[in-house]
């Protein structure tokens, strides 16, 4: 199934992006660690730890912001984060479900990367590495 491009309302975008950022940063740690618990997210926590994260779901308005230990993911209050990836919806959806793989986004300015250089790459690295054809996301998205 190809991810048809979205277009996100404005309202609703008006919406999410005045919502708390906490509530969807807590479900969205609570999926990583699930996703590496069950072997689908094979994290080298070491390279990962001590960081700040954040997600940005540019038409959405939405911001995830997380933090890794060598324990596991954890929501994140506001600051700076080490590390920050930017894309709409449906180029989220389309790396997931690898319709477009991370450099090419990245190359086209669809996906935005900003702050440590190095660790984006482990990220991007960690992405590509992802069965997410093990995910609920694929099976949902599927027929």
């Amino acid at each position: 199934m190809q991810v048809p491009d979205i277009v996100v309302p404005a309202p609703l975008a008006r919406l999410v992006s005045r919502l708390p950022v906490a509530p969807p940063s807590w479900a969205l740690a609570q999926v990583l660690n699930q996703m590496r618990r069950r072997g689908v997210l094979p994290a080298d926590m070491s390279l990962l730890a001590g960081r700040r994260y954040e997600i940005e779901v540019r038409d959405l308005g939405l911001r995830l912001r997380f933090t890794a230990s060598a324990r596991g993911f954890r929501a994140a209050a506001a600051g700076v984060p080490d590390l920050r990836l930017s894309a709409t919806l449906a180029d989220f959806a389309r790396m997931m479900l690898r319709e477009e793989d991370p450099d090419t986004l990245f190359f086209h300015r669809r996906l935005v990367i900003e702050g440590d250089t190095e660790l984006g790459l482990v990220v991007k690295n960690l992405l590509d590495s992802v069965d997410w054809s093990r995910t609920p996301l694929a099976r949902w998205m599927t027929p």
